[in-house]
């Protein structure tokens, strides 16, 4: 039997968050400080990791949606699609389902014509309901950043998108508390936003609105006049022994450096989970990646880069956002990054982490990006003039910010509208 969703809004993002934290706590405390959950036969001990604010959604009729990621006792992230019913602050959970284990989904989520939502078991879902739009995509990209309480002198850095062969990309607007300026980094082309602020800019909000027309990127031809120099190491890609060694293991008897890449690329969806749980993920940390065999789509990258480069594979990463295929605006789940290898005279996109979460997609994200991307920036270790004390940038999507001389997290949210896809 499929979900049906309705429409209509009446109740706030926020009190629907607040309506899910308190039914798990509520659950956890009632049942020994797990939250329970039945599933395949068995029943789930789970802890709270994250509520995805961005897939709230009120959808009518006293009817709401909430996604929330939770980690099992067994080990497993997973995360797990709830329906409430019931005004704010008396809300009462009517359908649980584990969604996505380990980022990997059991089913997708499918828009009717009129309105309505069903699921789609994964094996069964179009490349569309699993993130890919082939051709090209067009949308409005926004970006807000809300600044903390500031004491003291703060700086902040964030990314300006540019135009390339598979994004044209135009500035609509920026809107800041103080007047900013433009900074160059020169070594990969990136463009950055720096602002002064003071305390009476705590709170306040910076947000850039982008009209964006992308591209599905496949390999291409460039003028790059060095790919040799993306075999260099950088702070969180180094050049060891380790890497080294497991490079020649995975590479022997794969001839050309296109089947020598295919076989890095299969060894790390192989070798690595998925996940954002516990401390030292996220970083694109190569080391840690290995050494923990799990990480986001920016460990998943660093390492593949590491490998790639100790086979004399030059190899490079960007940044930005996968925007949603199955919806046409709303809110998007964070940074996405990706990599390209340069093999044949021609570099080769690739999207490692999420053939991780696809199996049916590993053939595509080797040698493609789909159209639904919007890249922010370039490359790691980011040198650019005022530098923050800690140095050059490690990569750039969220702001980079400090609050006398010390990094400080600002609040990030990522918006995205698009017209009517075809069906």
């Amino acid at each position: 039997m499929h979900t049906e969703m309705a429409t209509g809004p009446s109740v706030t993002i926020d009190e629907i968050a607040a309506g899910i934290q308190k039914h798990i706590a509520e659950q956890s405390k009632a049942r020994g400080g797990y939250f329970k959950v039945q599933f395949d036969k068995k029943e789930l001990d789970l802890e709270l990791v994250r509520v995805h604010l961005e897939y709230m959604s009120d959808l009518g009729g006293g009817v709401h949606f909430a996604c929330v990621d939770l980690v099992g006792t067994d080990g497993p992230v997973y995360d797990v699609d709830f329906f409430m019913k019931g005004p704010p602050g008396a809300m009462t959970v009517t359908e649980t389902s584990v969604h996505k284990i380990n980022g990997q989904p059991l089913y997708a989520w499918e828009q009717r014509r009129n309105g309505t939502w069903r699921k789609v078991p994964a094996d069964k879902a179009s490349p569309r309901l699993l993130g890919v739009l082939r051709g090209s995509d067009e949308f409005e990209f926004i970006y807000r950043a809300k600044l903390p309480v500031i004491v003291g002198n703060a700086r902040l850095w964030l990314p300006l998108a540019t135009s390339d062969t598979f994004q044209r990309v135009t500035v609509d607007g920026i809107n800041a508390p103080e007047q900013w300026r433009e900074l160059e980094e020169r070594e990969h082309g990136n463009r950055v936003f720096f602002l002064n602020a003071s305390a009476a800019d705590s709170g306040k909000t910076i947000e850039i609105r982008y009209h964006v027309k992308r591209f599905e990127k496949s390999e291409y031809a460039v003028g790059e006049p060095l790919p040799q120099k993306f075999l260099q190491p950088e702070r969180l890609v180094p050049s060891n022994e380790t890497f080294r060694t497991i490079a020649r293991q995975v590479t022997r008897g794969k001839a050309g450096d296109m089947a020598r890449a295919r076989a890095l690329y299969d060894h790390v969806i192989e070798k690595l989970r998925y996940a954002r749980y516990g401390s030292g993920w996220g970083a694109g940390d190569a080391v840690y990646a290995c050494d923990a065999r799990s990480g986001n789509c920016s460990d998943f990258h660093a390492y593949f880069i590491a490998l790639a480069r100790e086979a004399g594979i030059p190899a490079r990463f960007a940044i930005g956002a996968s925007i949603p295929s199955e919806r046409n605006d709303g809110g998007i789940d964070g940074y996405h990054c990706w990599a390209e290898f340069f093999a044949d005279g021609k570099w080769v996109p690739v999207d490692i982490s999420e053939a991780d979460k696809n199996s049916s997609l590993a053939d595509y994200y080797f040698g493609h990006h789909p159209a639904n991307r919007f890249e922010l920036s370039k490359g790691r270790d980011l040198v650019v003039e005022p530098e923050p004390t800690s140095g050059p940038i490690n990569f750039l999507a969220y702001p980079v910010m400090e609050l006398d001389r010390k990094p400080v997290k600002v609040q990030t949210e990522f918006l995205f509208r698009r017209g009517v896809i075809e069906r």
